[in-house]
């Protein structure tokens, strides 16, 4: 169930970024601003990333099978580096657009309100999908719909700059405001593409789970470990949704592998009431493993 809220989530962002893109255009006709086309600019690579979290969204939630034992759950980490490149390759874009802007400037800044309208509606839009993104992105550990919700609150920002510029550059007639607004436009661009690369290249390098979820599986094995010595060698990893836990249970040398395994079973079950998407592994030792850092059973 909640591959699929993923999945439609996924699908609703290729629509929302296909009409925040025709907004974006019909108020760049509307104006002729280079800041409104920059704008529209990372709106087009709003669409690519849209399509492309869809597809690993898709992909990840296929099950393990043989030449994939642990899952397909990093499908989602290549999907936000790519929508990461292709975030600074627009911004690139806009640069090069700015830069020629600034060589042809007209004398007096005039743009109609019925662009910057447009554009605003467009802004609106933009804001409520991508507070929706990042909010169930998160619920489900979904690191393509976090990263397309990360960018789309980018594009929002840049958006409220660049319309306050524009009111700005017609009060003032500074024509030259605009060239530089896309400017700035860009290097925010560059800010979260980098961001958005950071993060997932991250995650493709095995990196923990996080503190607070870590200290919630140190809770459960200190209560479900009873009838064992010690739990340590906690090792944890994030996997797009999935969570995978390793730790090491030590029991007493006559201890029955029946018994153990009782309480193996018992930790997997607490585990994985708390974070269902875990993937437990646990690997029993005699009494002298035991380790000075170790969580003691109550």
């Amino acid at each position: 169930m909640q591959r699929m809220n993923a999945e439609r989530l996924a699908s609703g962002t290729i629509l929302i970024a296909v009409l925040v893109l025709g907004l974006k255009l019909v108020a760049w006709w509307l104006t002729d601003s280079v800041a409104l086309l920059s704008d529209a600019l990372e709106s087009f690579v709003n669409v690519g990333g849209a399509v492309m979290a869809w597809m690993a969204v898709h992909y990840a939630k296929k099950p393990a099978d043989v030449g994939h034992p642990f899952g397909h759950y990093k499908a989602e980490y290549f999907s936000a580096v790519l929508e990461g490149i292709m975030i600074i390759i627009a911004a690139l874009l806009i640069v090069q657009q700015s830069v020629q802007a600034l060589g042809n400037l007209s004398e007096t800044a005039e743009w109609g309100r019925a662009g910057l309208l447009v554009n605003g509606a467009a802004l609106v839009l933009n804001l409520l999908w991508a507070r929706l993104l990042i909010t169930r992105g998160g619920a489900l550990n979904s690191p393509a719909l976090i990263a397309g919700g990360r960018h789309l609150m980018s594009d929002v920002w840049t958006s409220v700059g660049v319309l306050f510029g524009l009111v700005l550059a017609m009060v003032t007639g500074w024509a030259i405001l605009d060239p530089l607004l896309a400017l700035l436009v860009a290097v925010n661009i560059l800010r979260e593409g980098y961001g958005v690369v950071a993060s997932s290249v991250n995650g493709l390098m095995d990196s923990a789970a996080p503190e607070e979820e870590r200290a919630r599986i140190e809770e459960v094995l200190h209560h479900a470990a009873a009838g064992a010595l010690q739990v340590h060698g906690l090792k944890t990893r994030r996997a797009g949704v999935a969570l995978f836990v390793e730790c090491h249970m030590v029991v007493e040398g006559t201890m029955t592998v029946q018994a153990s395994h009782t309480i193996c079973d018992r930790i997997e079950e607490r585990i994985q009431t708390s974070f269902p998407e875990a993937q437990v592994t646990i690997h029993v030792e005699p009494e002298h493993k035991l380790e000075p850092s170790g969580i003691a059973p109550v």
